[in-house]
This record gives C-alpha cells, sequence and structure tokens, in this order.
C-alpha cells in the first residue's frame, strides 16, 4: 500500500458525516434513505459522502431490484487502520508468520540456489510467503519502482519474472498502480 493510499484512507475519515456512516453500517447494511433519514440529510449528500468512503474501498454494495444496501469492509478498515503503525518500520525479519527461522532458512536454501537463482516457485503458500518474503529484501520501503525497473529486478531470481510480479500483488507484498509499484507496509503482507 503505498504512503498516498494510506493518507487518503484518513482524509475519507476526516468527516463527521463519514464517522457516523462507518459507525451506522457497523450495526448492518443500511440503504442511501435509511442513511439519510438516521443522519438527518438529503439523499444526494449521502451519496456524495459514501462515493467518498467507497474510493477508500470502505463500502460494500448490495443491488436489490432499485435499492443498493451499503454495508461496511470490515477487514479494509483493520487494514488500513493497522497500516499506519507500519510506516517507516522498512519490514524487516519480525514478520509474523507461523514460520520458525530454523524452517525460513530451510525453505530458502531448497528453493534458490548458491548464486541465488529460484529453482523452482514453490505451490505451497508458507514457502511460497517465505520465498517473496526473500526476494523483496533488496527493494526499499517508500520507493516507488517503474514496471521494467521491477522486471529487471525479478529477472535476477527467475526468468518468469512476469509471474513473480503478479504472486507480489497478489500476496499483497506490493501495490500496483498505473504500471508503478510499491512496496506494501509488512502488516499487509499476510492478509492475502
Amino acid at each position: 500500500m503505498q504512503l498516498n493510499k494510506i493518507v487518503d484512507f484518513h482524509k475519507a475519515l476526516g468527516d463527521l458525516t463519514r464517522v457516523r456512516i462507518i459507525a451506522l453500517l457497523q450495526q448492518g447494511q443500511l440503504s442511501g434513505l435509511e442513511l439519510a433519514e438516521k443522519l438527518g440529510l438529503k439523499p444526494p449528500t449521502v451519496t456524495h459522502h459514501i462515493g467518498k468512503l467507497r474510493e477508500v474501498g470502505l463500502i460494500k454494495e448490495r443491488r436489490d431490484k432499485n435499492t443498493i444496501f451499503f454495508s461496511l469492509n470490515t477487514k479494509i478498515l483493520e487494514m488500513n487502520a493497522k497500516a499506519i503503525f507500519t510506516v517507516g518500520t522498512g519490514g524487516g525479519s519480525n514478520v509474523e508468520m507461523s514460520v520458525t527461522d530454523e524452517e525460513r532458512t530451510a525453505i530458502i536454501n531448497n528453493f534458490f540456489t548458491k548464486d541465488g537463482k529460484l529453482k523452482i516457485y514453490p505451490a505451497q503458500r508458507k514457502k511460497k510467503l517465505v520465498v517473496l518474503a526473500h526476494m523483496i529484501k533488496g527493494l526499499e520501503f517508500g520507493r516507488v519502482y517503474p514496471e521494467k525497473e521491477i522486471n529487471e529486478y525479478l529477472k535476477q531470481f527467475h526468468e518468469d519474472y512476469a509471474t513473480l510480479r503478479r504472486e507480489l500483488i497478489m500476496c499483497q507484498y506490493m501495490y500496483r498502480e498505473n504500471n508503478q509499484y510499491e512496496l506494501n507496509p509488512v502488516e499487509l503482507w499476510w492478509l492475502s
């Protein structure tokens, strides 16, 4: 998650009406009209605020005929709230995962050659996460990388850099927008 995404999340919460909407949606899904009634606001005003919360992924929608029901995406809320604590920590070896140091070393030794090339990409999730975490050690937190640079970096590990790049995104090690890549805060790595 890029730092600006964390900032955008907190900006979206920087409005009393949006905080009130989140509080109401914690109790369950509501339609736009129900939210407007409970908040004493006009529906277009609620639509505006819902749009801001939707932009940062906090709102889920479900349509039932002509009515849209809104619910809170609690996973995104918790993930973004925790992400602020990892800004500037730089990742490192304190990432919590059910892998001992001995297991991590064995996985790295089994999947990488002595010169650092990836022999095969593991299928087992735990091993996959260890391999990906090992590969990104040479990347800097807070730095935005163009896709070409990420490709060149990943080629040092394996010729199928496109698969590795995709896995880094899918396992939430990196964030991609407009062919620009940035490491996510460590807090997000193990949530996917």
